[in-house]
């Protein structure tokens, strides 16, 4: 393998380093041998090779770059794309409404307070800024309106302004439901409407605090509208800042909007993102991105169906019942509990974006599953994710290997043009795609449509 060198230059208290990231991995790993994400880190049963824990993190982020000219991302064989809409401010999560407007969430990380210095959170800090992911949070929902069926938004309107690192939202029966990085609020809604002015109504509190390391919180409404579930990350790696530190997260959670009530509907999930209802099972699925440190194969990201109390290892065991014994102090009752995830998606594929293909007018190729956007690594010394991919489904559950869909976020020179987070379909059938590096919404469809 050719090694990569990124120059490294960073002060602190004391200590100046001077070094380089070969094949970004801080000369932890810099003799890897991966070459691609494993063949074996994807489907049903993916091959698990033994942990190798380094002392300092594998950083290895594609430099952000965003998109020059007319470039744009490879869609698959029979497909097309274009943007429908550019010059977003970080676009991470996508809401199409009953009218056909799109809600774009453009949010970012909150500010978070000094809790002292550690070298682990300074290579972090580098990493996200080369990753693009350190840019002040826009804490805002845009509206965007394709008027004319071109395939492109014409109208574009700041819907809500002033919110806490914004993520997931639902409408319910007249209410727009936002899950802020702190809690879910509520906010009247009309169809067609284009601003929101008025104060919103907090519905829960959501786990935040000063550490919230992961501070994403997807939002999706119950098959009848009467609940909300909501996704909520851990606030460590593998349990690091003790379990006191992770009360409520690494979990799903079932909101009761009505009496302002929360429980724990699935846990064990290190750090949930993108819910969807599986149009065929009727049961709730969700992507989840694994933890990090022990190796470019370990551990694969998964999506799976959820049971209702059911628990998925996070932080003792990985994919089912294998132990990590990173997580202190061991928890072997609750090892013997873990159920096995359904279906694995590469490791360190940071796979966020969830959606089924109930309401796609895609090619036949590209039915009958789930679309799944892979935000891309960071913590392995080879490239993963960086891209959208399908994976078929049979009798209710995924089968085989997973199809490219859209390719081309990483060029020349270990850049990345963009990094695709949030997916769904939009009110013609065709798959949207929020690109929070590009600054764009990208649009799927078929090839042969005549637009």
């Amino acid at each position: 393998m050719n090694s990569r060198r990124v120059p490294l230059v960073l002060g602190v208290p004391g200590v100046i380093l001077l070094g380089a990231i070969t094949a970004g991995c801080l000369a932890a790993t810099a003799q890897s041998t991966a070459t691609a994400p494993t063949n074996g880190g994807y489907g049903p049963h993916p091959t698990l090779p033994k942990p190798k824990p380094t002392l300092i993190p594998t950083i290895n982020i594609a430099q952000a770059k965003g998109w020059n000219g007319g470039a744009r991302p490879k869609p698959a064989k029979g497909l097309k794309v274009n943007a429908f809409a550019k010059g977003l401010d970080h676009p991470r999560w996508i809401h199409v409404l009953p009218n056909g407007d799109v809600l774009v969430a453009e949010t970012n990380a909150p500010a978070k307070k000094d809790s002292g210095f550690s070298l682990r959170k300074v290579f972090m800090a580098q990493a996200m800024k080369r990753a693009g992911a350190a840019t002040e949070s826009a804490n805002r929902i845009a509206l965007l309106r394709d008027t004319d069926g071109d395939g492109v938004a014409d109208l574009r309107r700041p819907f809500i302004e002033g919110l806490n690192s914004p993520f997931g939202m639902a409408l319910v029966n007249g209410k727009l439901y936002v899950a802020n990085t702190d809690a879910v609020v509520a906010y009247s809604y009309s169809s067609g409407q284009t601003r929101i002015t008025a104060a919103p109504q907090k519905v829960v509190d959501l786990p935040a605090g000063d550490i919230n390391h992961h501070w994403t919180k997807d939002l999706i409404a119950g098959r009848d509208g009467g609940k909300l579930y909501v996704t909520v990350g851990s606030n460590s790696n593998v349990g690091e800042n003790g379990i006191a530190a992770e009360k409520n997260r690494a979990a799903v959670l079932e909101v009761d909007p009505a009496r302002h009530k929360t429980r724990i509907f699935a846990s064990g999930l290190r750090n949930p993102n993108g819910l969807a209802w599986n149009p065929h099972s009727g049961r709730l699925w969700v992507v989840v991105n694994e933890r990090d440190e022990i190796g470019d194969d370990l551990v694969p990201d998964y999506m799976t169906s959820l049971r209702q109390g059911g628990f998925y290892g996070w932080p003792f065991s990985y994919f089912g019942q294998n132990i990590d014994i990173r997580a202190k102090p061991p928890r072997p009752d609750l090892v013997a509990k873990a159920i096995k995830p359904d279906y694995a998606l590469g490791s360190h594929t940071a796979s966020l974006g969830l959606t089924f293909d109930k309401e796609s007018s895609l090619p036949s190729p590209y039915r009958g599953g789930a679309f799944v956007g892979q935000h891309g690594s960071w913590n392995r010394s080879v490239h993963s994710g960086y891209k959208v991919i399908f994976v078929q489904f049979r009798n209710g559950q995924p089968a085989g290997r997973p199809k490219d869909i859209l390719t081309g976020f990483i060029g020349a020179g270990d850049t990345a043009m963009g990094r695709p987070v949030g997916v769904t379909f939009d009110k013609t059938g065709a798959l949207l795609v929020a690109d929070d590096v590009g600054n764009v919404i990208w649009r799927v469809t078929s090839a042969q449509r005549g637009e």
